[in-house]
């Protein structure tokens, strides 16, 4: 077996059918691809990043991929209570400063008390609705019980918990909520910060999730400005990066959208999440476009993503064992084709790469 030496994987962030169906791309890639060994370097973020550790500590997309078929398998037994946990703290505070503005708002709706005294009432509610906007919390939920798991996995499974201890290359991508810049954990000053927690970082949606504290920062979902990172890979020196994105936005094209309450017609009767999420998905195929276009350097770009007609297995309820078979499988099936297909067409820069069809 060899090792890919000179080329990269980027794993965006697409949530669990996300990862879903990167395992089974993988997975593919590894059965499909002769002598295949392992990527120079892993970069993930959000999703992506979990599944970036996972590979790059030693496990196989192939092992993950079996897993996740055989419903009695529990290698990966995360629970909704991990991810569903409320930020109690956030929640305390939101109540504390919500109560403060309140009774300051009941005061200065007392015209004696309100200065200047013109300053008309509903001029001042509005005043105080605008302190109230300060007093919502940073998020609903907190990610402490899910490092936890996840820490606690990578133990359990021999996938060690610095990046220095990584077998190959491993970079998380987050970025700092008060300075607005990116982070790549596992790059230079950054080898220090537990795996774990900077998976956890690279995860935190905002609105969902309040933002991870390391050290003095606090750190949010690392897929906010870019799909790819393809500098990081090329910085790596990587000639060519594989990006296996699963964020691409549901077209139904007339099919009915399934929910738990039978099957409609519209995605927005699925409700406001399966909205945002398509809004999300829609941004974030239009960041990956401009990016596809210039990778740094004549760097070689390899695309794998759902096709449209894959559209519906995003909407089906994850919980389900079935509809996790249905985007493994999926995943696989397409990838296998459309791997060997693109080392046809570009014989000369794969075999320069060291990746041979099988």
């Amino acid at each position: 077996m060899t090792t890919s030496s000179h080329v990269a994987v980027s794993l965006p962030g697409g949530g669990l059918t996300g990862a879903l169906y990167q395992i089974g791309a993988l997975a593919a890639l590894e059965d499909g691809i002769d002598g295949f060994d392992g990527f120079k370097v892993y970069v993930g973020h959000a999703s992506g990043a979990i599944l970036a550790a996972a590979l790059a500590g030693g496990i196989s997309a192939n092992r993950l991929y079996r897993a996740l078929l055989d419903p009695a398998d529990p290698f990966f037994p995360i629970e909704r209570r991990h991810l569903m946990a409320p930020d109690l703290v956030e929640w305390q505070r939101m109540l504390t400063t919500a109560f403060r503005a309140f009774r300051h708002g009941v005061a200065r709706l007392d015209p004696r008390r309100v200065n200047p005294p013109a300053v008309g009432a509903v001029d001042r509610v509005l005043f105080e609705l605008d302190r109230l906007e300060d007093s919502l919390p940073a998020g609903l939920f907190t990610m402490d019980r899910f490092e936890r798991f996840l820490a606690e996995f990578f133990a359990r499974r021999d996938i060690p918990g610095s990046f220095g201890q990584m077998p190959r290359a491993l970079r998380v991508v987050a970025y700092e909520l008060d300075t607005g810049r990116r982070v790549i954990f596992g790059g230079p000053g950054s080898e220090h910060v537990p795996v774990s927690l900077a998976c956890t970082a690279s995860c935190a949606l905002p609105l969902f999730f309040s933002p991870v504290r390391i050290g003095d920062g606090y750190y949010i979902d690392g897929g906010l400005c870019s799909m790819t990172h393809f500098d990081v890979a090329h910085e790596a020196e990587a000639a060519c990066t594989i990006v296996v994105n699963p964020r691409v936005p549901v077209s139904m094209r007339g099919s009915d959208v399934p929910t738990g309450h039978g099957p409609v017609r519209n995605m927005k009767d699925k409700g406001f999440l399966w909205v945002l999420n398509q809004s999300r998905r829609i941004a974030s195929q239009a960041m990956l476009e401009r990016e596809m276009e210039n990778p740094p350097n004549g760097m070689q770009v390899l695309l794998i993503e759902p096709g449209p007609e894959d559209g519906v297995l995003f909407l089906e309820n994850t919980r389900s064992f079935e509809a996790r078979r249905a985007v493994l499988e999926s995943a696989y099936r397409a990838t296998r084709a459309g791997v060997a297909r693109w080392l046809e067409r570009h014989r000369d820069f794969a075999e320069r790469c060291g990746l041979r069809a099988r």
